[in-house]
């Protein structure tokens, strides 16, 4: 069973200042991490200019980072407990940084997937370590529940702050720089966290199981691929043998959970209402965010015809909202209850998401800001709430496990964000009828994406091209439409099943409810 120790040592001192100093350097870290899972969102159009993937590629691109962080964050965690928090934590940011030059650098659609694959790999190595570190240094619960607040806000937030970022870098760079940026924060991070964190590990942990890691692997990445092509091609036997393959992975490795004397995960862990019912809104939570700044981000660019840098301001409103809700999200699930604040955040995203059933190449910034803000709050308080619930939900000599399930959850969500979400726009999108007269080539490129359209176009007659732009346009709108109104009722139905999941469910030091 994974556990967690108390601290060998505390941050410097052990004082006031030297806990949220430490908590400064966690809080990088899990910002990073995030940031980069929606970084690319503005880079996508330049990307696909230079690289030229098709519209499968495009979707691997963009979440096969998720999915890799998602499969091997219970395996990671339960690492960390065996060689210690810090050390992995120290490590994993020196390979983020050096994987991220990869990044940059690709040449090829199948090269960026794979460096792609492998800044998750360096990703999994970062975020385990963060909820369990702040466990050891923070003991009491209010104070704890402010550190996980600000956890929160930088990790609900980080989705919202990535467009902002990449905007600003592709307005005056390539596309590569939105990776390069991170090679600095993590030389802080490292020089920080060196002489900041204290370390922690698990000082009986059993054997690191080879054979679950694999399990977890596989199994995460095969189903969630089977989803995403299931939607946009429909079943064929190489999607149902993906689906087969991962569901009996995932079966293997929950049946090896229950057997081995040390798992990775500890299952008994979901017989606690409260703690699935959080997981289960963390999830669903950070699908509904991540999908709606992604596929808004090529909204703006290539339906809206805004700037990289304007793209990334619009969607401003929803960082400060997750910030704000995040630091007085503690706060309100104990003076209300924390069902009520769960589900009062998952609304508040439900809202914004179906804000955008309606939106238009027309819309304005206030609508769009205001949409956004609002789906920003809720996310900021139905997420940071959940991670509390999941740490307070289980002894603390299995903060370390719960952990890795508040992070697996969100980074899965992520990608399930982009992948469900991005195969309703993709499917849909791929049936809009091109103009009559349009070459077969420049027809099936613009098929293939909304950016392919965009380019495709260019080499058109004038009238020609903003026929077929006015098409691809309209249908890339009515795609992003109905995914907002699909992610709007997932999320309506999650508030309703978080009030009564965690009914009775209650902070540490808090009054129940």
């Amino acid at each position: 069973m994974t556990s967690t120790a108390r601290p060998e040592t505390e941050p410097r001192a052990g004082h006031r200042a030297g806990r949220w100093l430490a908590l400064s350097v966690l809080v990088l870290a899990v910002l990073l991490v995030a940031v980069d899972a929606t970084v690319l969102g503005l880079a996508t159009p330049f990307l696909s200019e230079d690289l030229k993937p098709s519209g499968t590629q495009l979707l691997w691109i963009g979440d096969v980072y998720s999915f890799i962080i998602a499969g091997l964050l219970v395996s990671m965690g339960s690492l960390g407990d065996r060689i210690g928090r810090k050390k992995l934590l120290l490590t994993g940011a020196v390979a983020f940084g050096a994987v991220s030059v990869l990044n940059a650098y690709a040449t090829s659609p199948e090269m960026m997937i794979l460096a792609r694959a492998l800044l998750g790999v360096a990703g999994a190595t970062l975020m385990p370590s963060t909820l369990a570190l702040i466990r050891n240094i923070f003991h009491d619960p209010k104070e704890r529940s402010v550190a996980i607040g600000i956890w929160g806000a930088a990790a609900s937030a980080g989705a919202a702050v990535g467009p902002v970022v990449g905007g600003f870098l592709l307005e005056h760079f390539w596309w590569g720089s939105v990776f390069l940026i991170n090679l600095p924060v993590m030389a802080i991070l490292v020089l920080v966290g060196i002489k900041l964190l204290p370390e922690s590990k698990d000082p009986a942990p059993g054997p690191w199981d080879l054979t679950s890691v694999a399990l977890s692997l596989v199994g995460m990445v095969a189903v969630v691929y089977a989803v995403k092509e299931a939607a946009v091609h429909g079943f064929r036997w190489d999607i149902a043998a993906a689906a087969v393959l991962g569901l009996g992975a995932l079966f293997w490795f929950v049946r090896r959970q229950l057997t081995l004397p040390a798992p990775l995960l500890d299952m008994r862990l979901f017989h606690h209402r409260g703690f699935s019912g959080a997981v289960l809104a963390d999830l669903l939570t950070i699908l509904g965010l991540s999908g709606l700044v992604f596929f808004l981000s090529q909204f703006l660019q290539l339906v809206q015809d805004r700037s990289p840098l304007e793209a990334g301001l619009i969607e401003l409103p929803a960082a400060i909202g997750a910030v704000g809700a995040g630091l007085m999200a503690g706060f309100a699930a104990r003076r209300a209850s924390v069902r009520s604040t769960v589900s009062g955040g998952l609304v508040a995203l439900g809202l914004s998401l179906a804000a955008c059933t309606l939106i238009a190449a027309d819309t304005g910034v206030v609508v769009l800001g205001a949409a956004l803000f609002v789906g920003g709050m809720g996310a900021g308080l139905a997420f940071t709430v959940t991670a509390d619930v999941i740490l307070s939900s289980v002894p603390k000599e299995q903060a370390g496990a719960a952990s890795a399930v508040s992070e697996t959850a969100y980074e899965l969500g992520a990608a399930l964000g982009i992948a469900l979400l991005g195969s309703i726009v993709t499917g849909i999108y791929r049936d809009f009828a091109a103009p009559a007269g349009i070459p077969a080539d420049v027809s099936a490129a613009a098929h293939d994406s909304l950016g392919g359209a965009v380019e495709s176009a260019s080499a058109l007659p004038q009238e020609q091209a903003a026929a077929l732009l006015a098409a691809a346009r309209d249908a890339f709108t009515d795609g992003f439409q109905t995914a907002a109104m699909a992610g709007s009722a997932v999320l309506f139905a999650t508030a309703a099943a978080a009030w009564f999941m965690l009914r009775g469910q209650k902070l540490e030091d808090g009054v129940e409810h």
